[in-house]
């Protein structure tokens, strides 16, 4: 029998510390490794597979597309993309779109779009507001945006043209505004960082901000989008309208695919500006348009908040029963919990003996993100393994 994890060290480059499983097969919110056993997947392709592993509407999208016509770049005008271009517009309160491959590549084009708009708007102003603890992606310019030290460090000097401050804290974005500065740009919820909730009011508040000094305000929701935390996307519960917003992972449920929204009063790039080769190809469109179109049909938001609120109270349960665990936080099914000791690699571990996949976001908490289709009983399974795993800790 071949072992696949010692191929992966033969040939691969070590760019990440994987969990020692080999998966093979997915369906829905399981999945299955290449020794036949079964998993129960809470880490969903960090937060990818929306709709669970091999939805049937989105398997039948692929299949189909793939037979009728897979790539041509976007020299031609094709269907798939103008479906999904239109289903974004009409349910979000942008205007129009370009599709990427995706998030660090719409994040890259919406700073691309944040200086052209400085250029024309701002008297050539470029810098853009960032906050610690965000992530954007791993391209060079997203790592700069990205205020975490430890993925900056490695890579000296970074782009210039980029502020890092404090997140959830107008006062730092006014401090840091300059003649400079082209636009701000934030999580609605910080996921790679930790799962950090800002309070009610802090959107509102940047948003009125970038309104009186002429900002743009940009949304990276690659993480939030698309029902992830009880919205269709997660600007509808701060009340407030980006100028731009990025978009990505739960949109394909598992193809790799990514978007740039925005308002008409900042869109601003003109033919040879911003491209891509793949970005929009037929494939993927016809999946992510069938995913969206069966997230918003079958009002699978609804599903996520109610199953968020079971999950929620069935975690602090595990709050109360055991002294270490200091806290529960998130919102829909991005949910995280904290112990007050590094504890989280080895629960990980037992998680995954147990049969839960899990993601260690640091070293004392695991992140939760599960498919969005689920149902009080997988949250059942889950939490059972977790207390399981909690009790031998």
């Amino acid at each position: 029998m071949t072992n696949w994890q010692e191929m992966e060290s033969k040939y691969f480059m070590h760019t990440v510390n994987r969990v020692p499983v080999t998966l093979v097969k997915g369906e829905g919110a399981r999945v299955w490794d290449d020794n036949g056993r079964e998993y129960l997947d809470f880490v969903a392709g960090w937060a990818v597979n929306s709709l669970g592993h091999c939805h049937p509407v989105v398997a039948k999208a692929l299949a189909e597309q793939a037979h009728t016509l897979i790539q041509v770049s976007n020299q031609f005008y094709t269907i798939p993309q103008l479906q999904l271009a239109e289903i974004l517009v009409q349910h979000s309160c942008l205007d129009k779109v370009f599709i990427s491959n995706s998030g660090a590549e719409a994040n890259e084009g919406a700073v691309k779009l944040a200086r052209r708009y400085g250029s024309h708007h701002r008297d050539g102003a470029y810098e853009i507001i960032s906050a610690m603890g965000s992530f954007h992606g791993r391209t060079l310019g997203m790592v700069a945006a990205s205020g975490q030290a430890k993925h900056q460090q490695p890579f000296l000097p970074l782009p210039a043209g980029f502020v890092n401050v404090d997140y959830n804290d107008i006062d730092v974005i006014k401090a840091a505004t300059t003649d400079k500065t082209c636009a701000v740009i934030l999580e609605p919820l910080q996921g790679e960082g930790g799962v950090n909730l800002p309070d009610d009011d802090y959107l509102a508040k940047v948003r009125e901000w970038c309104n009186e000094k002429g900002l743009l305000l940009i949304l990276d929701e690659i993480q939030t989008g698309f029902g992830r935390l009880g919205s269709l996307f997660a600007y509808e519960q701060h009340g407030v309208e980006p100028d731009v917003m990025t978009l990505a992972k739960g949109m394909g449920s598992g193809v790799p695919i990514g978007a740039i929204m925005v308002k008409d009063s900042a869109n601003v790039l003109v033919p040879g500006e911003h491209g891509s080769t793949f970005g929009g190809n037929p494939l993927v469109c016809a999946a992510a348009y069938a995913t969206v179109k069966y997230i918003i049909e079958n009002n699978v938001v609804e599903n996520v908040e109610k199953v968020s609120q079971y999950f929620v109270g069935r975690l602090e349960e595990l709050k109360n029963k055991y002294n270490f665990v200091t806290e529960v936080r998130g919102r829909g099914l991005l949910l995280a919990i904290e112990f007050d000791r590094e504890i989280a690699d080895d629960a990980l571990k037992a998680c995954l003996k147990n049969g839960l996949l899990v993601n260690r976001v640091k070293p004392s908490a695991l992140r939760f993100m599960p498919p969005l289709i689920i149902g009080s009983a997988e949250v059942d399974e889950a939490v059972n393994i977790l207390d399981k795993v909690l009790a031998a800790v």
